[in-house]
């Protein structure tokens, strides 16, 4: 019997990970130029801008939402411009520092992203465009740069508070 409560309590001291819900918090989409654009000949310029963002629920739950922009132009005519909030509940116990950062800012981002690329697939697809399947993104490296970003601004302000004295 205290063999199984050790191996209780050992096990809350282990890193812990769970998906506890997916789902769209806010999407939106707009045709300004319909039906004109679909004179056109499809061969749009498609941008997308990404961003994350999370906050901690409880002791050990945390929201990560990935906001994902698709502006797709004909020449100077906007097709269509979707936006999605994607947003996801995750429990993260006895992850802490560095590890937590990388958790929430890149690995539950790429968890979140296929779910976003079909939202946007769908309703392009609903708004009588061709399917947009968009690549993949390494949320990995965006983290990483976002981290170096940080450091070397850290970097600056400590730079010029030591040449301001």
């Amino acid at each position: 019997m205290a063999d199984n409560q050790q191996a209780a309590a050992g096990n809350e001291n282990q890193p812990q990970f769970a998906l506890q819900r997916i789902y769209v918090k806010d999407l939106s989409f707009e045709s300004p130029n319909s039906p004109d654009v679909f004179q056109e000949q499809w061969k749009p310029q498609v941008s997308l801008d990404l961003n994350t963002s999370h906050s901690k629920l409880s002791d050990n739950q945390f929201e990560v939402v990935l906001s994902l922009t698709v502006t797709a132009k004909v020449g100077e005519k906007v097709a269509y411009i979707v936006e999605i909030q994607q947003g996801g509940v995750f429990m993260v116990q006895g992850i802490e520092g560095p590890q937590l950062g990388q958790m929430l800012g890149a690995y539950c981002p790429n968890i979140l992203f296929p779910y976003a690329r079909e939202a946007i697939d769908g309703v392009v697809n609903k708004g009588s465009f061709p399917a947009l399947m968009l690549a993949p993104v390494n949320f990995d490296a965006i983290y990483a740069q976002a981290l170096k970003r940080q450091q070397d601004e850290a970097k600056g302000e400590a730079a010029e508070e030591g040449s301001a004295h």
